[in-house]
């Protein structure tokens, strides 16, 4: 008992040095886990073979508790859910689903998102679409009309578009919406070619990337659009848009990009 009493007494020597070491190994697994953590904040990005940029996360979003950050505008008869720590989208009439964080460039937005094919009633094959850097009135979250989820309700908005198999999955387009209500289309921006369409029930891992004019648009590892603006939008919001379909979408990035130090 008295071997007992002297270890477990708080003034001890005993007790104050194991106190010590166990502060001490506390501190440094603070500090392993820290550094960890910094080192996941950034990542190098390559552009164009020969732009070397870094990419600091600014914005996560992994869908597991709730749609706070998220603005909703869709037409009746469609839903939009969390559901095992994803983003679901039934929709008929068509939904936009807005990041409420004003985001500006330059910047990195990453996200993967399904197109589900299971028998169901809203499953049909297309419209993985996206708007980003979007801006229109000031108050963008209470215009006036209201916009209902409609694709023309986005009209008179600048910002950046693509609709990643459109038109019952059989084109893939990137347009860059004026804000007068013209879209103009160009030939090589409008593709039909099988690669650029939907595969249903495969992840599409998306990377969008504006810097400095640069636009650009990769579908898993591909680049698919590569746009230079001599007048670029430099700050908006990004959401997600679909209509008549069902899919999901997770692990929502936002990064800042910055020249890479030589």
């Amino acid at each position: 008992m008295p071997f007992v009493n002297e270890f477990l007494a708080p003034h001890s020597e005993t007790y104050a040095n194991t106190s010590k070491k166990v502060h001490k190994i506390v501190l440094l697994l603070l500090f392993l886990t820290a550094c960890n953590g910094m080192a996941q904040e950034t990542k190098p990005v390559l552009i164009n073979d020969t732009l070397r940029l870094e990419a600091t996360l600014q914005h996560k979003e992994d869908f597991g508790f709730d749609l706070k950050y998220w603005v909703i505008e869709q037409m009746p008869e469609g839903k939009v859910f969390l559901n095992n720590g994803k983003l679901e989208i039934l929709d008929t009439g068509g939904c936009t689903i807005w990041f409420d964080q004003k985001l500006s460039a330059p910047l990195m937005i990453q996200f993967e998102a399904i197109v589900i094919r299971e028998g169901g009633e809203k499953d049909r094959v297309s419209d993985l679409n996206c708007f980003w850097l979007a801006s229109g009135p000031d108050n963008f979250f209470e215009p006036e009309p209201k916009r209902t989820g409609l694709f023309k309700d986005y009209d008179n908005l600048q910002l950046y578009y693509v609709g990643l198999g459109g038109h019952d999955n059989t084109k893939t387009r990137f347009r860059r919406y004026v804000g007068d209500g013209t879209k103009p289309l160009l030939p090589e921006h409008d593709i039909s070619k099988p690669e650029y369409l939907i595969t249903p029930n495969t992840v599409n891992h998306i990377t969008i990337i504006t810097y400095h004019g640069i636009v650009q648009y990769y579908r898993n590892n591909s680049l698919l659009f590569n746009f230079f603006d001599s007048s670029p939008y430099t700050s908006g919001y990004f959401g997600f848009r679909t209509v008549n379909n069902h899919m999901t979408v997770d692990n929502f990035r936002v990064y800042t990009l910055v020249k890479a130090k030589e």
